[in-house]
């Protein structure tokens, strides 16, 4: 067998090296990212809880201050409420008619820079001031976030009534 002479093994030995770094360097970015992707949807899952509290509480402040300035709700058989002016009223007309008492359940977070979109659904129950009756509330959502300083913000809310599960 030939041996090969020593500055040949360690340019060799050096590349691989290399190739090696390069390669471990490329898996620790990949999971960075998805570390930071995974904290990114944890914090979206935090503002979800923080929506379905002041769905529950019928907390109209609460519930517009978790949408951006310019943000769009887009409720079931009402006009799109555009603004944060738009979101208050919207929300205070739907808690003075009725008061919730949903669960939320998350069927996808995908995050992209700045962007993110969540797929819910929910069910639970709807108390209606008007007859005191309480009636099963089921729906499916879709949500838009934006990130504004750092903060997760819903930028665009639709939902539409399912069928509630027995």
């Amino acid at each position: 067998m030939k041996q090969l002479p020593v500055p040949v093994l360690a340019l060799f030995l050096a590349m691989a090296c290399g190739e090696n770094k390069s390669q471990e360097s490329s898996q620790s970015l990949t999971e960075k990212i998805e570390i930071m992707q995974k904290e990114e949807k944890q914090k979206i899952e935090a503002l979800l809880s923080e929506y379905k509290k002041s769905l529950n509480t019928s907390d109209s402040k609460l519930a517009q201050s978790l949408y951006t300035r310019d943000g769009v709700f887009m409720p079931t058989e009402a006009p799109s409420a555009i603004g944060s002016n738009d979101i208050l009223k919207s929300y205070e007309f739907i808690f003075s008619q009725i008061q919730l008492n949903i669960e939320f359940y998350i069927d996808e977070i995908e995050v992209e820079n700045n962007f993110a979109f969540a797929v819910t659904n929910s069910k639970g129950t709807t108390l209606i001031h008007a007859t005191g009756d309480t009636i099963p509330e089921a729906n499916r959502e879709l949500f838009v976030f934006e990130k504004v300083n750092d903060e997760w913000k819903i930028a665009r809310y639709m939902f539409n009534k399912t069928a509630p599960k027995s």
